[in-house]
């Protein structure tokens, strides 16, 4: 590995914790914290769909995940892939999305640049069965 590899893994890992401690507390500031002034998003469906570029877009989103899992979401890390820039998460997650029980498999990518997050992209999918 190199050294910007390891920087990569570092800043990312970082902002996994504080991306995990987020989804389960609705506590966002820690990751938000981490984020470029740049910050894209990236997001599959819905109100966010598409590039969403700023930090204060990125905060009405994780808001917006905060309200809809109310109870919060528990992860399980399954997989992680990284280059010299970019680290991929991949795991599932469980709670209760407006007071219905959701279960999903979930990757996100967080480009790395310095010791922050300048992209965020958010890939999931499944029937709710092969959790």
């Amino acid at each position: 590995m190199t050294q910007n590899s390891d920087n990569t893994l570092k800043v990312a890992h970082q902002a996994f914790e504080h991306f995990q401690h987020g989804l389960a507390t609705g506590e966002w500031q820690g990751f938000l914290d981490m984020l470029t002034e740049d910050f894209t998003l990236w997001f599959p469906v819905g109100k966010f769909y598409g590039l969403n570029e700023g930090k204060d877009r990125a905060n009405e989103f994780f808001q917006y995940v905060s309200a809809s899992f109310q109870g919060g979401l528990s992860l399980t890390l399954d997989r992680l892939t990284s280059n010299e820039t970019t680290v991929v998460f991949e795991f599932r997650d469980e709670g209760m999305l407006f007071d219905q029980p959701y279960k999903n498999r979930i990757a996100v990518s967080f480009d790395v640049r310095g010791d922050k997050i300048c992209r965020y992209r958010e890939y999931f999918g499944s029937d709710g069965k092969s959790y």
